[in-house]
């Protein structure tokens, strides 16, 4: 909530606005008074990393009442404030509508009573309202994620990943309840993003006979090797008849039926607090009656499509068994390129979606290199099953291309019975898999359906908005950047200058200073010489003279190979003489470490899921007679999210759209949002705001469900 209104005061304050704190929530409005104070640049300073809400949140009853609201109305008039910005949840925008839809008779009563002016009525006689859904259950429609979401499910994340640590030494069942009442978003992600045995959610009920099937999967899962059972509830969890499931009532089952030491952890409001992630800083009633009716399919559906994709993923990989007839065909996985937090999430789900499809699964490990070497063997159900919260990549990954192994892959093929590949890795996975369609003139064993699946820090792959491992690399260098700006705090007046990787492209060095409050990140993309470094110095040496103290300053590994990191530093250190020191911090490999973010697990396993799918019809589709036969660009493809979908696009296609050179693709999505960074360091430059939002209106947005269901 933080950062949203770091963002609404500043670019407030850039568009001529005169700006507004109104602390304690709709209480403040209706208080007036000091609640209500102009915001400043400098009062919103320094605010980014902390969690909760600086002004201030309170539940208001006066507000609920018309008097209420009358007060409100005249506290606003009188300071002429036309537009109001509200960060909340479902209560809150809804008594924004309110407010909204009652403007011209609250005036009215106001006015004829002498609370306000004919004149002061006249100057607002409009009240224009935005609302940005800040809510951590992630249930508000219109919207794909709330503000707080992705932070509670890293709070979440970290609790289980810690709790895992010790049940595995100790076999133990943990049952966790999430917050969520009506939602059961929060446990659904977390339960995919840990590999729960099973989950609990208010919008799908379990089948009455669940207690067997729950006892059963258990059983399953410690017969099969592991040590550990993990059981994810959502507060609001209910059966099919509207009885609540609690968490108690699944351990008092769980020991009574098996006699499992189970341990109950209730996550409570730990999941509200803390530091909002890289996320969280940059950015309902039809399913509750639904629910409450007893139409699970239809609250399912109402959800939408990514609520409906987490579920169906989610259950494919928890209750649904490999078969026990096989399809005849073997699938291949291996890594290329640098290791991504999240690989080993997208290989465990291209496994398990592999073995439940019937197939024969191999892993392949180092790469291409590996699959030359006949570096091949047989992988199982069990042991891809704790990898998802593994960083790092366990096959092992090299940037070997395979142009120079064709024969040897080539029989490695032939050897092994490979029908189709999943390539799990970066610009090499692309690059290596446009040599492989190369080398099908000559070796008919290339001709095999291929996929690649974006996965590197460096979110270069063209084809893809995102990449597996990017979002990790951005949470650790935004909290990294936290920690350096914190180690300062007290002494005097101190810029910070820290590289950060991608190689030539600057989404990493871009996105965590929209994240961490920079005051320039210099990117490849975006040419700069020695007179817009001046330009950013004497930017800086201007601020550092008001009550800011800490200056941060981002540069790509890559941007420019004279103005090094070094040349940079030295800059800032001699023009800031007498008003802030420098420091400057190279962060390195670190960005390709650690646990991978609830985003990235969640995206490598649907990522995996999608592209095994893919490739299963794709066989099929090339097989003749018993052998396979793909040879047409259709039938090797990267798996991409494209703005809001996950599409497969033909690899051949992709070559124009590349930068080969730079192994940049050579339109990117996020160099839209550098203004906005420019702005938020008071930089007074021009805003293009021609590209308008699309205009969705909610209420035939729900008719039309209706019309479907």
């Amino acid at each position: 909530m933080n950062a949203a209104v770091r963002a609404v005061v500043r670019v407030g304050i850039y568009t001529g606005a005169k700006v507004y704190f109104v602390h304690e929530g709709y209480q403040g409005l209706v208080d007036g008074g000091d609640n209500i104070k102009e915001a400043t640049w400098e009062s919103v300073s320094m605010m980014l990393q902390l969690g909760g809400t600086v002004i201030g949140s309170a539940r208001c009853q006066d507000f609920r009442t018309r008097q209420g609201r009358l007060k409100a109305a005249q506290n606003l008039v009188k300071r002429r404030i036309t537009n109001l910005c509200v960060i909340g949840g479902d209560g809150s925008l809804t008594g924004a509508d309110t407010f909204r839809a009652e403007w011209s008779s609250l005036l009215a009563e106001l006015l004829k009573a002498g609370g306000i002016t004919a004149e002061e009525a006249k100057l607002s006689s409009y009240l224009n309202i935005v609302g940005m859904v800040g809510s951590i259950d992630n249930d508000f429609c219109g919207t794909d994620m709330t503000i707080g979401t992705d932070s509670a499910l890293h709070r979440i994340m970290e609790i289980v990943d810690a709790i895992t640590t010790t049940a595995q030494s100790h076999q133990r069942t943990f049952v966790l309840e999430v917050m969520g009442r009506h939602c059961g978003y929060l446990a659904l992600i977390t339960a995919l993003a840990c590999g729960a045995d099973w989950v609990f959610i208010p919008e799908s009920p379990p089948e009455d006979n669940w207690e067997d099937h729950l006892c059963r999967r258990l059983t399953e899962t410690r017969v099969g090797g592991s040590r550990l059972n993990i059981i994810i509830v959502a507060e609001g969890a209910i059966d099919k008849q509207g009885r609540a499931i609690t968490s108690d009532d699944i351990k008092a089952l769980v020991v009574k039926r098996l006699g499992y030491d189970t341990r109950v952890t209730i996550l409570g409001h730990v999941q509200r607090g803390g530091t909002p992630s890289a996320f969280d800083r940059i950015l309902t009633k039809d399913v509750t009656t639904a629910m409450n009716e007893g139409r699970f399919e239809d609250a399912l559906k109402l959800r939408g499509r990514s609520f409906q994709n987490n579920w169906n993923v989610y259950k494919l990989l928890a209750h649904i068994r490999p078969p026990s007839t096989k399809s005849g065909y073997t699938l291949a996985v291996l890594n290329v390129g640098a290791p991504a937090a999240g690989m080993n999430a997208a290989v465990r789900s291209t496994v398990r979606i592999g073995l439940i499809h019937g197939h024969r699964m191999l892993a392949v490990h180092d790469g291409f290199e590996g699959l030359a070497h006949g570096q091949v063997e047989d992988i199982s159900w069990e042991k891809v099953g704790s990898w998802i919260g593994l960083g790092g990549s366990k096959l092992g990954t090299k940037r070997t291309l395979p142009k120079k192994h064709f024969e040897e892959i080539s029989n490695n093929i032939s050897k092994f019975g490979i029908h189709g590949l999943v390539i799990i890795g970066g610009f090499e996975a692309f690059t290596g898999s446009l040599e492989l369609m190369e080398g099908r003139t000559k070796f008919e064993e290339l001709c095999i359906p291929l996929c690649i699946i974006p996965a590197t820090v460096s979110n270069n792959v063209p084809g893809s908005d995102f990449s597996i491992g990017a979002d990790t690399a951005l949470n650790t260098i935004t909290t990294t950047c936290d920690r350096i700006k914190q180690s300062a705090a007290g002494t005097k007046r101190r810029v910070f200058i820290i590289e950060t990787m991608g190689g030539f492209c600057g989404y990493l060095a871009t996105m965590a200073g929209l994240a961490g409050g920079a005051d320039a990140a210099y990117i490849f993309e975006e040419h700069f010489s020695i007179r817009d470094l001046q330009a950013n110095v004497e930017h800086l040496t201007e601020k550092m003279k008001t009550t800011v103290k800490r200056g941060l300053v981002l540069r790509n590994e890559r941007c420019n190979e004279n103005y090094s990191t070094d040349f940079i530093y030295s800059l800032y250190l001699e023009e800031g003489k007498g008003i802030f020191d420098c420091r400057k911090n190279v962060l390195g490999h670190m960005q390709q470490g650690g646990t991978p973010t609830p985003f990235d697990r969640n995206f490598a396993t649907k990522m995996g899921a999608k592209a095994v799918a893919w490739i299963t019809g794709k066989i099929k589709e090339c097989s003749r007679h018993g052998r396979i036969f793909a040879n047409t660009p259709d039938s090797a493809c990267l798996l991409g999210m494209r703005k809001r979908s996950l599409v497969f696009q033909p690899i051949t296609e992709l070559k124009e759209q590349t930068d080969f050179e730079h192994r940049i693709p050579r339109e990117q999505w996020w160099l839209k949002l550098r203004p906005i960074l420019k702005i938020l360091a008071k930089y007074h430059i021009e805003l293009d705001t021609s590209e308008r939002a699309h205009l969705e209106h909610l209420s035939g947005k729900s008719m039309a469900l209706e019309a479907s269901l």
